[in-house]
């Protein structure tokens, strides 16, 4: 396998999960059908030309992120839905060294079973964004702004459900109203939640 030079600097760089990413590296390389490539600013493999697991570190734990983590099979129950609104996406957590030496094998097994999901062309069923609530409070100010309507509904699909679910999460009506007056001139810029 090429090693990806911005991936070698990651880890060269590499202070709190040094041996940890170096050990899942290792593992991850021994499947000689994926190829190392740099991406979301993380050592990410891929099976011609599609992501199949990234190498990541928090503070708390490090962990491989397999991008259809959701097909994977399971047996052991070690794959982590990252937060409620994650749909493809799962993780394995390994807060040290000995975790990821006693699970070697399931993450090896895994990843080829994550490289067979690829090959057959499996997907992730992902939900549509008329099956995100649109909040009452956000209802009306798109029923009284035709501006922010259009606006809204010519975002991409993805940055549609990004705020859905950023103004579902608010538990209060003040607060979810609160949040859309927020994100109106965003909206109206055509930008995503998380756009700069």
């Amino acid at each position: 396998m090429l090693m990806n030079e911005q991936a070698e600097t990651f880890f060269k760089d590499e202070k709190k999960w040094k041996d940890e990413f170096h050990l899942l590296r290792e593992i991850v390389c021994e499947n000689k059908s994926l190829e190392e490539d740099y991406k979301w600013m993380h050592p990410c493999y891929t099976f011609q030309g599609k992501n199949i697991v990234l190498i990541h570190g928090f503070k708390e734990y490090c962990a491989l992120l397999f991008h259809k983590g959701a097909l994977l099979k399971d047996p052991k129950n070690i794959l982590i839905k990252q937060s409620e609104n994650v749909q493809s996406a799962r993780q394995i957590r390994f807060t040290n060294i000995e975790q990821i030496i006693r699970l070697r094998d399931f993450i090896k097994s895994y990843i080829k079973e994550a490289i067979e999901n690829e090959k057959l062309g499996k997907k992730v069923e992902i939900k549509n964004v008329s099956e995100y609530p649109i909040p009452e409070e956000f209802q009306k100010m798109l029923d009284d702004n035709t501006a922010l309507n259009k606006a809204f509904y010519s975002l991409t699909t993805g940055r549609q459900k990004a705020y859905l679910l950023y103004f579902n999460q608010a538990k209060q009506s003040k607060t979810r109203k609160a949040r859309v007056e927020k994100c109106i001139a965003k909206i109206l810029d055509n930008k995503g939640l998380d756009d700069h």
